[in-house]
């Protein structure tokens, strides 16, 4: 009896210390992925990001997925990226809240609006302003643009909770809860 009970506790102790996070995978530009010719404005204007959530970009050779600062987003200034990366299939983690630039650093994919802003709040409440993206350049030219049509396949993956208590703390409250209880 007094083993349930303490376990009891232990597990209410560990519910209360433990938050549970989760995170939604967005597949950047649905099937289409990261190529030419689509709005990504329109591809984020369902969607509401949070801390936590991460994208996935995935492209073929001759793209890459560069993050940049509101300036060189806003000019599509190539050379210049907080962080590059061209391997084909990009998971970028959104680490912290506010506004998110990403850029094909490919030379004029980001003039022909191969760019995406990503507003991300800093917490999983239900309010909050959904991302924003731009489209693509209406200078000069005419750019032929398709939005995906199929949902985004997103999925809830539970993070590690690293980040709020380490496993060696969880352990040691675990012990003293149990040796608290064994000796009362």
């Amino acid at each position: 009896m007094a083993i349930a009970f303490a376990s009891m506790i232990v597990l209410l102790v560990w519910c209360m210390v433990v938050p549970i996070s989760v995170a939604t995978v967005y597949t950047v530009g649905d099937t289409s992925g990261w190529v030419l010719g689509v709005d990504y404005s329109t591809w984020t204007s369902d969607k509401t990001f949070t801390v936590g959530d991460k994208l996935v970009f995935n492209y073929g050779g001759g793209h890459t997925v560069d993050e940049v600062s509101s300036s060189d987003y806003s000019s599509c200034t190539l050379g210049n990226s907080i962080t590059t990366d061209s391997s084909g299939a990009t998971t970028i983690t959104l680490n912290k809240a506010g506004t998110h630039y990403f850029i094909c650093g490919a030379m004029g994919h980001c003039g022909s609006g191969m760019k995406l802003a990503v507003t991300v709040g800093s917490g999983s409440s239900s309010s909050g302003s959904p991302s924003t993206g731009t489209s693509p350049a209406a200078s000069g030219g005419s750019t032929t643009t398709t939005t995906p049509t199929t949902s985004t396949p997103k999925s809830n993956i539970p993070e590690s909770s690293s980040d709020n208590l380490s496993p060696f703390v969880a352990l040691v409250i675990t012990w003293v809860s149990l040796v608290v209880l064994n000796f009362s």
